[in-house]
């Protein structure tokens, strides 16, 4: 039953394209990245133990949400299926930042996109990528996104 559960909450979306790809638990590595508890999570620490005389291998999986740090734990039988997010790492150029934090990029394209909210008071990466725009920098940034969210993860200074 359990595994009808997690389909329902992993349900695909847009043409055809997948959130989230098959992995069996065994499969997991330290690393990779996995859903747990509905969340994009990136492996920390796997281990697997036998259970019982007539039991299954179980993994145990802990992992780290890739958007907000928060950890989550999972065990399933190492022969369950599990799911991997589908991770999309992109780069932009940063253009300008509103006054509400939202942030106008650029992609190697010359497409613009003002969709992404800098948090500068909760994420120590924002609040430096804030001030380092505003002291004249130019820098490029990093945007994962994963299961229909997009967050910004890093910069990097561009040398002119």
């Amino acid at each position: 039953m359990a595994e009808h559960h997690d389909l329902e909450v992993l349900a695909t979306g847009d043409a055809g394209a997948s959130d989230t790809v098959p992995i069996q638990a065994g499969s997991v590595k330290k690393g990779v990245y996995i859903v747990l508890k509905g969340q994009p999570c990136k492996c920390v620490d796997v281990s697997t133990s036998k259970t019982g005389k007539h039991g299954h291998a179980k993994a145990n999986i802990v992992g780290l949400d890739i958007f907000t740090g928060k950890k989550y734990e999972d065990v399933a039988p190492t022969s369950h299926t599990m799911y991997q997010p589908v991770v999309v790492r992109s780069e932009y150029q940063l253009i300008d930042i509103d006054a509400e934090n939202f942030c106008s990029l650029m992609d190697d394209k010359g497409e613009t996109r003002e969709d992404l909210k800098l948090d500068p008071d909760n994420d120590p990466v924002h609040a430096k990528i804030k001030e380092d725009f505003d002291a004249g920098k130019h820098l490029t940034v990093v945007v994962l996104k994963a299961m229909k969210q997009e967050k910004i993860m890093q910069s990097k200074e561009l040398n002119d």
